[in-house]
């Protein structure tokens, strides 16, 4: 794939010449630079741990640089507060929004910056510079709106707004897509090219490689806190890129898949719940990846949770062969089902505890005599399932809200693993993880299929459906209306199933 991008033409908003920057006994930054024109996308990318991040919070007043230099407009500025950068017009959107919930839509827009007028609050400009701001990204929100009620993306336009509202002239985008949907997506990109319109530079981290393709201009890497090189989107194929961000190319992401399925493990019939999933059938055998493709809405996502118990639902389930009554979660792991959610900060872990609870707590049962926990039997089993897994952490009393993405998804498959798991769902196993910690969990997923393990897979990300299933189950309006061997399965098959009728030439593109 290439891009068909140009690079702004546009004076340098912003360089930062081999910036460095070290804590205790570690290097996290060394000679890292990059640069940003009005109105350019520059895609920042790198795997966990690259630098990224502390790239970013030097830039955003949140650390200070031990070395380099930084310029704004061809003059030499120090950030040394959140506040400096804010007065030179840097802005920064991480992937959670950082607004107050229970204050209004117009009040988070101003917040710390209210007019007065008098001694009292001028809430009528307030709430008309509110509405002038959410207009020109094309934002139907309410500015009386409670943020608390907003969807995630409704509270990204308002982050966005907030930023507006102070002049901004650099916007860094942090993660903004990693909980989106399509729609949601299309809506994101859309407000990016306004802004680029404007003359705003950006600086977007994403992990989903066809979204850089799709925005960005130009592509920094950045691998162990050291400046690989910045290329033109238009001018570097995804295959390069990938080479440049984990050292191997995109053909060695996916690992070779040459299990052989063996038994049935679970038979689907007729499964259905009001107005999301109508009879919908399929068997998952023993050994094999069973990928479900689909746009959001589909209805995949209603299909494994009634699986798993969580949601009521009529229909016929077998495991093995034997009656299974999927009447809540807790009967479902009983009988080897494990779910690994899409939201794994929400719906997965336990962010303020440490790897050894988040791990064996489904596992407690099986470590315990007497009522008490034998620890040093836990604390083997989290040490070898670390090992197995390769997640980097400083130890098993590690806080797992500390880790990257890709470990903390390892922490979650870790706590199923430390069960009897036979089938294993998967919503969504990449969501937010860079390409190389991508290539991990699809070896450990090989590995497990390799023991006998069924798994389920939903993906958002075609590449991601092509290059690890087996079968190719396609979901539209609620109901199966595909089926695709791996060797018919490809990106325009799967959205012509999709999507439906005329409408799939269309959707590939915007895939």
């Amino acid at each position: 794939m290439t891009a068909t991008t140009a690079t702004p033409q546009g004076k340098v908003l912003l360089e930062m010449k081999d910036i460095g920057k070290s804590f205790p006994g570690v290097k996290a930054l060394q000679g890292v630079s990059l640069s940003v024109r009005e109105g350019e996308v520059l895609a920042l990318l790198g795997e966990n741990g690259a630098g990224k991040s502390t790239l970013i919070k030097i830039l955003s007043g949140a650390y200070t640089k031990d070395e380099g230099e930084i310029f704004f407009e061809g003059q030499p500025v120090t950030i040394r507060s959140p506040q400096d950068a804010q007065d030179l017009g840097i802005s920064t959107i991480y992937q959670e929004p950082n607004l107050a919930k229970d204050l209004t839509v117009a009040e988070n827009i101003f917040l710390g910056r209210l007019p007065a007028k008098g001694l009292l609050v001028d809430w009528e400009t307030v709430r008309k510079k509110s509405r002038e701001i959410l207009d020109r990204l094309g934002a139907t929100i309410r500015v009386n709106a409670i943020v608390s009620t907003l969807s995630v993306a409704e509270q990204q336009l308002v982050e966005i707004s907030k930023s507006l509202n102070r002049k901004t002239r650099i916007l860094i985008m942090d993660e903004p897509s990693a909980v989106l949907g399509e729609s949601d997506l299309e809506r994101l990109h859309q407000v990016v090219r306004s802004l680029q319109a404007e003359g705003i530079g950006i600086i977007y981290i994403s992990h989903r490689m066809r979204e850089i393709f799709e925005l960005a201009d130009e592509v920094t890497v950045l691998k162990d806190g050291r400046f690989v090189g910045t290329r033109r989107v238009a001018d570097v194929t995804m295959d390069e890129l990938v080479r440049l961000i984990i050292g191997r190319g995109l053909e060695d992401v996916f690992p070779r898949r040459e299990v052989v399925p063996g038994e049935v493990l679970l038979e689907v019939k007729n499964l259905r719940r009001a107005r999301l999933v109508h009879d919908v059938s399929f068997q998952l055998r023993a050994g094999e990846i069973l990928g479900f493709a689909g746009i959001t809405g589909s209805g995949r996502t209603e299909v494994v949770r009634a699986i798993f118990g969580a949601d009521a639902h009529g229909g016929e389930m077998r495991i093995s062969g034997k009656p299974y009554r999927a009447s809540s979660p807790t009967e479902a792991i009983r009988r080897g089902i494990a779910l690994v959610n899409e939201d794994r900060k929400a719906h997965g872990l336990f962010l303020k505890l440490d790897v050894t609870v988040n791990t064996t707590i489904a596992a407690l049962k099986g470590l315990c005599r007497a009522g008490f926990i034998q620890r040093a039997k836990e604390k083997a089993l989290v040490q070898k399932l670390i090992q197995d897994l390769r997640i980097k952490t400083p130890g098993a009393s590690s806080i797992v809200l500390n880790m990257s993405g890709g470990n903390q998804q390892k922490v979650i498959i870790s706590r199923w693993l430390a069960i009897d798991t036979r089938i294993l769902i998967m919503d969504e196993p990449t969501r937010g993880i860079d390409v190389g910690s991508k290539s991990e969990i699809y070896q450990i997923m090989n590995e497990l299929t390799k023991r006998g393990v069924g798994i389920i897979m939903i993906s958002s990300e075609l590449p991601e459906v092509l290059g690890m299933s087996d079968r190719i189950l396609v979901m539209r309006e609620g109901t199966i209306v595909g089926e695709l061997s791996r060797a018919d399965a490809s990106e325009e098959a799967i959205m012509k199933r999709a999507v439906g009728g005329d409408l799939a030439q269309g959707a590939a593109a915007r895939a």
